[in-house]
């Protein structure tokens, strides 16, 4: 028996990434679903490895018509929507704020702020009427903290996503529905490539990179993987947090907790070095 048995699920940018480990674990936990995304080859291929449990829809998740026909269609297939996970983002605009180019701004916005407040908008009527249901937003360590994104613009965009998820879990709450946000660490995924301006096919190339690279950022002595944030969204989506709401669930092996441990020590000892040199 699948933790999500009997649970209808929309997932916004599974074609790569967070997204699609997010599909492949939650039918896996007996979910139905309808994924979205803009690349249809990757879609459909990803629809027909998950079989009738997943029907893929090409999405733009910034555009109000095509997110509400999205979430229409998992109630056209399979007559409910339990669980929306709003995971669908990309990079954003580098640089300092003097450098910023204002187009790209709100394109940034759109598609990290605007398509959140869209997918709630348009799942919320339905779950109302179900009186039950869960939405899960994909926020960032980014939206808590400043100097963990390369670009200020997607901190400030995460840091709306994480606060309007709490606002609607005050509202959709007294309907029995659950609003949360999960905020990933370091996880290894195409998003940092494509923020530093690699195309798609050669970001999706450097998960491994990634690994090597974050395995010492954080006490867990490994990078952050795409099922660490999967299986935090399936905890989300199931009845075992029926009483969360309103709740930034952070998934970071205590990055933002503070300093390692082994650098602290090192620190004391180059201190107490300086004394004993500045005794002699």
């Amino acid at each position: 028996m699948g933790r999500l048995d009997g649970k209808v699920a929309v997932i916004t940018g599974a074609t790569s990434g967070i997204g699609l480990r997010t599909a492949e674990i939650f039918v896996a936990e007996g979910a139905r679903i309808v994924i979205a995304g803009r690349r249809v080859p990757e879609g459909e291929a990803l629809a027909k490895k998950l079989g009738a449990n997943c029907v893929f829809r090409q999405t733009d998740v910034t555009v109000e018509e095509q997110m509400r026909a999205v979430i229409e269609q998992a109630i056209e297939k399979f007559g409910r929507i339990d669980c929306l996970f709003n995971n669908a983002g990309g990079p954003a605009q580098t640089g300092g704020i003097e450098g910023l180019d204002a187009a790209r701004f709100d394109l940034a916005m759109a598609t990290l702020v605007r398509s959140v407040m869209l997918g709630m908008k348009h799942a919320a009527p339905h779950m109302r009427r179900q009186g039950s249901g869960s939405i899960i937003n994909n926020g960032s360590i980014a939206g808590r903290l400043a100097g963990f994104s390369s670009s200020l613009v997607y901190g400030a965009a995460k840091a709306a996503v994480i606060h309007l998820t709490k606002c609607v879990a005050m509202e959709l709450g007294e309907s029995g529905i659950r609003v949360n946000s999960i905020s990933p660490g370091a996880i290894a995924t195409g998003i940092f490539g494509k923020a530093l301006g690699l195309s798609v096919e050669a970001a999706e190339k450097t998960p491994d990179v990634m690994r090597e690279i974050y395995k010492t950022a954080q006490p867990i002595p490994r990078a952050g993987l795409t099922e660490d944030i999967a299986y935090a969204a399936v905890f989300l989506a199931s009845d075992e947090s029926s009483f969360i709401n309103g709740h930034d669930l952070v998934v970071d092996g205590a990055i933002t907790g503070g300093r390692n441990w082994t650098q602290q020590q090192q620190g004391y000892v180059a201190m107490r070095k300086a004394f004993d040199q500045g005794a002699g």
